[in-house]
């Protein structure tokens, strides 16, 4: 059984396979024309941690695929609260054809999927977010940015940095990510990512001053500082991430093509300028489209390797 928990677990062979078919079903949808690649197919999604993108993208993609989609709460469903995971899994994966996961633990999320009978999808956990990172390769690649790249990651060492971690690493581009000091990487997963990286020839540098990162990137991106669930630490990381705001004077250290990507929501004035931010609007709100288009290729893909 294939899940999608982790672009680890892809070749880059496979992943550009994936990429492919969400172009080709973007241009479709344009188009009009909605194959009904999941006929009658149940897509359930398990939300421990709300989200607007999240939720609006695989409920719409699984119907323009021609499924329905179960939406489970945190009210709805209690993972690993009262009932094992393993035996929510073992009934779940009995009654739908597919499960997305959007939740804290990627340790929960990898026993769930290690009883699931139906390929298991994560939605976003405490140390991935890899759709999200499929739709931010996705729009690289529509705008011609992916030959050459290189990326600047300006923020916090958190799911989308680790992410992008192993996309470069499996991919074979660039990667420059900046972080103040305490809020790095993971060690072990920017050790896979380095030892994966020589096979691929991507260079991976990791640093504590985003001048340096940014310098020559094609593409910078960032994500919120005070991510769900840090609310109470958010006038400590305000104070702790001064200098890491993505404005006019950091991206003129990029490439004179340099696009700004950002994987919303998105606070003004805290990673990102206003000015920035707008200024780069037409690929941010692509990349936030992508999102439908990415996941819908992600469940097709998946349902093919049964």
């Amino acid at each position: 059984m294939k899940h999608f928990l982790t672009l680890k677990d892809f070749t880059k062979e496979q992943l550009e396979e994936i990429l492919h078919l969400a172009i080709q079903i973007k241009k479709e949808t344009k188009e009009k024309i909605y194959k009904p690649y999941l006929p009658m197919q149940t897509l359930g999604m398990i939300f421990e941690k709300s989200s607007t993108r999240t939720r609006v993208s695989f409920e719409t993609g699984i119907y323009q695929l021609g499924g329905v989609g179960l939406f489970l709460s945190a009210n709805d469903i209690q993972l690993g609260r009262g009932e094992p995971i393993k035996d929510t899994a073992r009934v779940i994966s009995r009654m739908v054809d597919m499960v997305m996961i959007r939740n804290n633990s990627q340790k929960e999320l990898e026993e769930f999927a290690s009883h699931s009978k139906v390929p298991v999808i994560n939605g976003l956990t405490d140390l991935f977010h890899p759709v999200q990172l499929m739709a931010d390769y996705m729009t690289i690649m529509e705008y011609g940015l992916d030959k050459n790249l290189k990326v600047a990651y300006i923020g916090d060492g958190n799911n989308i940095t680790h992410s992008w971690l192993m996309l470069a690493s499996i991919m074979g581009f660039d990667l420059s990510v900046a972080t103040p000091k305490g809020y790095e990487v993971d060690s072990k997963i920017l050790a896979d990512a380095l030892n994966m990286a020589k096979k691929s020839g991507a260079t991976i540098i990791t640093t504590n001053d985003p001048k340096t990162a940014a310098k020559d990137a094609t593409i910078v991106t960032s994500d919120t500082w005070v991510s769900m669930g840090q609310e109470e630490e958010k006038s400590k990381r305000i104070k702790e991430f001064e200098g890491f705001i993505v404005d006019a004077k950091l991206m003129k250290l990029a490439s004179s093509k340099a696009k700004y990507l950002h994987c919303l929501p998105a606070y003004r004035g805290y990673e990102v300028s206003e000015e920035i931010f707008e200024k780069h609007s037409d690929i941010i709100f692509d990349e936030a489209e992508n999102r439908l288009h990415a996941q819908k290729a992600i469940m097709v893909w998946l349902d093919q390797q049964r």
